[in-house]
């Protein structure tokens, strides 16, 4: 009988013993994951010592380069061999720059990078017995964006409180220059603007690019402007409204981009206080800051630069066979006899030199020969559309306008205002 009662206990061990039995071991894999390389410039910065750093007052390339263990002879050898495309004597206090230098206790250096600006930067490779030297260009990538304003205290200050930056206000201003007179913009007018803003790495502005389009609403109308070449063959873009006009005249309304204001215009029977006695006033004078720039109001050839009596430095522009201009009482003059100017360049700064009791541009404006008042005056148009051209310009700017129109204009509230009036 004993066999019988042990045979289902062997039978359960013989179980739990195929059941315990070992299993082949999972084979685990770990995948493992290399970091990005930091690629700079073109660079894989992870292969060097980066020194990053910016030029002091009084340092030079010599002593920069001797600090991180280059010597002298390499220092000339470089000098000399890149001096036609990068004049090292010419780095700027200021200026940042990258160093790369080698990976070892020594930390030699063997490229200098010298930074213009956010996107343009000269590489100097002296790593080994050839030197170069090269221009880099960061990748730039361009976004649309819409904004919209209304004018409180002035245009530059309706641009700063969006966030943006003085050198859009400046391009607008260009764009308006012959059709708004941004020193007489009344409160709640407003504007839309459709321009290109850049960036690297995707977040870093680093400035504008294109406007290509724009709307104010001043004194109840809306002056539109579009960017268009109709010209196929110079390719010069320029900015024309609704109707195809174009919005750029022979003539600037001012001397000056804004921030200014007329203290005195041209007047023929104008009574000096000091005097008690007329004198005729043949000039419009612009008040500005000193050092303001001052602007030829068109293109032409520059036939007085000189400093004389009451006009102080001045400067005057015969711009054809009809019309001349002259601008008195410059601290400095940039232009000389002879040079050609175009319109809007900068020929001098505002100052007080002659008979003047504050900082101003006196404006002349002569027509054959005879000083008029300007403002008074029916002064030619640029060249317009021809319209051959017209209905094509027209089919351009459509969705431009329904883009324009859609944009929602701020909501500024009574204590907005005040706080931007008093800053």
């Amino acid at each position: 009988m004993k066999p019988v009662y042990l045979l289902p206990f062997f039978v359960l061990c013989l179980l739990f013993s195929c059941k315990e039995e070992e299993k082949p071991p999972v084979e685990q894999i770990v995948e493992v994951i290399e970091p990005e390389p930091t690629i700079k410039y073109g660079f894989n910065f992870d292969e060097f010592t980066v020194i990053n750093d910016t030029i002091k007052n009084g340092e030079s390339f010599g002593i920069i380069m001797d600090r991180f263990h280059v010597d002298y002879p390499k220092i000339n050898q470089i000098a000399t061999t890149i001096k036609d495309t990068f004049d090292v004597r010419r780095v700027r206090a200021g200026k940042p720059y990258t160093i790369l230098a080698s990976k070892d206790s020594l930390e030699k250096a063997q490229f200098f990078i010298y930074k213009h600006n956010k996107v343009d930067a000269t590489i100097i490779d002296f790593k080994d017995s050839l030197v170069n030297a090269y221009t880099y260009k960061k990748p730039i990538k361009i976004k649309e964006r819409e904004v919209s304003g209304k004018i409180v205290y002035n245009f530059s200050e309706a641009i700063d409180t969006l966030g943006l930056r003085p050198g859009l206000a400046s391009e607008v201003a260009d764009i308006y220059a012959w059709t708004v007179d941004f020193y007489r913009l009344q409160k709640d007018d407003t504007f839309k603007i459709i321009f290109e803003e850049k960036f690297i790495n995707d977040t870093v502005s680093v400035g504008y690019g294109k406007i290509k389009a724009a709307v104010f609403n001043h004194n109840g109308r809306d002056l539109y402007a579009y960017r268009y070449v109709a010209d196929s063959i110079k390719q010069i873009p320029e900015y024309y409204d609704n109707e195809a006009g174009l919005l750029r005249r022979q003539f600037l309304k001012s001397p000056i981009k804004f921030q200014y204001r007329v203290s005195s215009r041209y007047n023929l029977r104008r009574k000096i206080a000091l005097y008690g006695r007329v004198r005729a006033h043949k000039g419009t004078d612009f008040a500005a800051k000193l050092g303001t720039p001052i602007m030829t109001t068109a293109s032409g050839t520059v036939v007085e630069s000189a400093r004389r009596g009451g006009n102080g430095n001045y400067v005057k522009v015969r711009h054809n066979g009809t019309y001349s201009t002259q601008y008195l009482h410059m601290k400095r003059r940039k232009v000389r006899v002879g040079e050609f100017v175009q319109q809007g360049d900068i020929i001098g700064w505002v100052g007080m030199t002659g008979n003047t009791s504050g900082p101003h541009v006196c404006y002349r404006f002569w027509k054959n020969g005879r000083q008029v008042d300007p403002f008074r005056e029916k002064l030619p148009s640029a060249k317009p559309m021809e319209d051959n051209l017209k209905p094509k310009y027209f089919e351009f700017i459509q969705p431009l306008k329904q883009q324009l129109d859609s944009i929602p204009l701020p909501i500024i509230s009574v204590i907005q205002e005040e706080i931007i009036a008093k800053n």
